[in-house]
């Protein structure tokens, strides 16, 4: 991801302006959730992992990443998350079909117009995140696999 530094620093200088935030209506677990959800439906296995390791750590739960990176419809989250994970993955595979009645919706679960536009962001952002590793053969990283699920010793 680093191929050309400048690149990487702007692309991280992003990434921690939209991920490192909680707000009432996103907070830092909801934001990774997002990118796993949305990684999931663009079939980027680096990100699912990566991030699903992040969010397991600040969900402090062990399952719902992956039942997130697998089915984000039947995982166990509220209302409000469902409705921004279901706008965040249309947003990522069929952009074409969010429509100002979604923003809306998502402003009806009490997001705030910060929060509806970093839903965007985030998706966007990790549209062009996900497409990276396919592109030079990334795998994840061996320690994300297990990070949040077993106690550090």
């Amino acid at each position: 991801m680093a191929w050309r530094p400048a690149e990487a620093a702007a692309f991280f200088a992003l990434h921690d302006a939209l991920m490192d935030q909680d707000t009432p209506g996103l907070s830092t677990a909801d934001r990774e959730l997002v990118v796993v959800a949305t990684s999931a439906a663009n079939d980027c296995l680096h990100c699912v992992v990566a991030h699903g390791a992040i969010a397991r750590i600040r969900a402090r739960d062990p399952y719902l990443a992956d039942q997130v990176a697998v089915d984000w419809r039947k995982a166990p989250v509220s209302a409000r998350l469902h409705a921004v994970l279901e706008i965040a993955v249309r947003l990522a595979a069929q952009p074409a079909t969010v429509t100002a009645a979604d923003l809306d919706r998502l402003r009806g679960h009490g997001l705030t117009e910060d929060d509806v536009w970093d839903v965007g962001a985030i998706a966007s952002l990790f549209a062009l995140s996900n497409r990276l590793p396919h592109w030079a053969a990334i795998p994840p990283n061996e320690e994300f696999f297990l990070m949040g699920r077993v106690p550090r010793q």
